[in-house]
């Protein structure tokens, strides 16, 4: 794991030869295990679909009558032939549906992207292709481009909106996942073994890990500022 940020930007090979300058920023982050964790997890969680259901005794038909007189029978007293305890009966305690989503803060998502495509670029297990290669769908030809590389698996192709041939073509490969850059979380990036980014998708990846930096007025325009509402007041004040 990367343990300190390195000093210059790191560098991915690109298939087909040379190689890529990556963004210092997005790939030479300090890791950060419990931000990835978290991450992780609520991405898991807000992909269950919560949709598991029992019926309580108030929801199964039947019940409306008391199976039998309160006493003397012999037999157990029964109140409804709805209860738990009787075979067609409702349910105690069972699942609902419900939703397994927890919030995490749009900074704390960016830096976990940052550490996941630092360890990526620590472990140089990251490349670089020209999607637009792929003209029409072809598994061989997507195929014979990840045997020139000879990655870990599984792997992890991030494509972009409009490089639909080459999603098409990496598909049908066991053990290799093509994902829209946008549909891309820390989950999938962490799952993957290698990553193999399209010259088109690189620079959105970035941008979605990127910091956000908040707008700072300059001290000129700051004293500016009061200078110029006065100058208004006092051509109000003249006009009037």
């Amino acid at each position: 794991m990367p343990s300190a940020r390195r000093a210059s930007a790191p560098k991915a090979p690109k298939l087909g030869g040379g190689s890529v300058s990556l963004d210092a920023a997005a790939f030479t982050a300090r890791f950060n295990m419990p931000l990835v964790h978290e991450s992780v997890r609520a991405e898991l969680a807000a992909r269950r679909r919560g949709t598991a259901a029992t019926k309580t005794r108030g929801m199964v038909s039947g019940g409306g009558e008391k199976p039998w007189r309160q006493k003397g029978t012999g037999r157990a007293r029964a109140g409804s032939n709805r209860s738990p305890l009787w075979t067609g009966g409702g349910v105690v305690f069972g699942p609902s549906p419900r939703h397994y989503t927890f919030k995490v803060n749009r900074k704390e998502r960016r830096a976990a992207l940052r550490s996941a495509l630092s360890l990526h670029a620590e472990r140089e297990s990251l490349a670089v292709f020209d999607a637009g290669a792929f003209d029409a769908p072809s598994t061989a030809q997507a195929v014979g481009l990840l045997n020139d590389w000879d990655p870990a698996e599984p792997v992890l192709v991030v494509l972009g909106s409009e490089e639909a041939a080459a999603g098409k073509s990496f598909r049908n490969i066991a053990r290799v996942e093509a994902l829209p850059v946008d549909e891309v979380g820390v989950a999938d990036v962490v799952g993957a073994a290698s990553l193999l980014i399209s010259e088109s998708a690189l620079p959105a990846l970035v941008a979605r890990a990127q910091k956000r930096e908040r707008a700072t007025v300059a001290p000129a325009e700051e004293a500016a500022a009061p200078a110029t509402e006065a100058a208004a007041a006092r051509a109000a004040e003249e006009a009037a």
